[in-house]
């Protein structure tokens, strides 16, 4: 079996430096290139920097959910509202693992839920399944 070839951009959104550096260290170490944000008003802001100088888009883009002052809702209803980004696959990675987090995580259009800590193969799946499909991927638990 051939080796899966990887690639392409994830933006990584977390007010955390720590969480950021580990998140884009395993992807990097996989043939991602990584583009960091501290926050949603940040993304948001580089996402429509890169549309407007007509750059790549990222293929996936992972966020927290509890960020000053941008939070992850406010920012993946922000992506979803606007046309140029709604088909970015977004996977929210939290240490929030509520029942409540989970049922707005689906109403609000993320595509994947990742708890804190995370197994970095798990992340490294859903990354190559959303790359390799869009939005359309399907996640296994």
């Amino acid at each position: 079996m051939a080796p899966m070839e990887r690639g392409g951009l994830v933006m990584v959104c977390d007010d955390t430096e720590p969480i950021r550096r580990l998140i884009r260290l395993n992807l990097e170490l996989e043939g991602y290139e990584v583009e960091e944000v501290s926050d949603g008003a940040q993304l948001l802001a580089r996402l429509a920097s890169r549309a407007e100088e007509g750059a790549a888009l990222p293929g996936v883009i992972t966020l927290d959910a509890h960020m000053v002052p941008r939070d992850g809702w406010w920012t993946i209803s922000q992506i979803r509202s606007d046309p140029r980004f709604a088909d970015i696959p977004v996977l929210m990675v939290t240490a929030s693992v509520q029942q409540h987090d989970r049922v707005q995580a689906k109403a609000s259009g993320l595509d994947a839920f990742v708890a804190k800590p995370f197994d970095p193969e798990y992340l490294i799946t859903l990354v190559d399944g959303f790359m390799a499909e869009g939005r359309t991927h399907t996640p296994q638990p």
